[in-house]
């Protein structure tokens, strides 16, 4: 009953301020939830295969791969794999390019909460990169441990990830 009669006064409020000219209420904009992960992908190279896949809902579905600049033939990178809502933090993973091949491997640690229980699960899982890469494309396989996914993929270069794009 309390949500009910603070909408209604809500709205009596915004249709006696148009009544008046004054500017009605308005929501600001969403600010993006994790802005440090946008700065911490900036001067990466991305290649992403996601794609909007309900706009209503936001729902988003594919990988996109951070690669950071190379010590020599080490890298550093950022896996984000998207299962309808994007990832807000993207698994860090290493490896080695040599040439064009690229190969990463590191581990995904994620924490869940069992209901009703409220316990706190924490599972890990490893995950392996290997494919080609080149200035505008990735070819290859990503494989997370206990996930049905596609072995291959192909990731197109992109300016930034998707969090970054609104």
């Amino acid at each position: 009953m309390r949500v009910l009669f603070w909408v209604l006064l809500v709205c009596q409020f915004c249709s006696a301020q148009a009544a008046r000219g004054k500017p009605q209420f308005t929501i600001p904009a969403p600010i993006p939830k994790h802005k440090d992960e946008c700065a911490r992908t900036a001067q990466m190279r991305i290649y992403s295969n996601a794609v909007l896949i309900e706009e209503e809902a936001g729902d988003v579905v594919g990988y996109e791969l951070a690669i950071g600049q190379s010590k020599g033939s080490a890298v550093d990178a950022l896996l984000y794999f998207y299962e309808s809502t994007p990832n807000d933090e993207g698994i860090p993973i290493s490896g080695r390019i040599s040439g064009n091949e690229l190969s990463l491997g590191g581990n995904w640690v994620v924490h869940l909460i069992e209901y009703p229980l409220r316990k706190a699960i924490i599972e890990t899982h490893s995950v392996i990169i290997d494919g080609t890469l080149n200035s505008a494309w990735f070819r290859g396989r990503i494989e997370i441990e206990g996930q049905t996914m596609p072995t291959a993929v192909r990731l197109k270069r992109v300016d930034r990830i998707w969090l970054c794009k609104q």
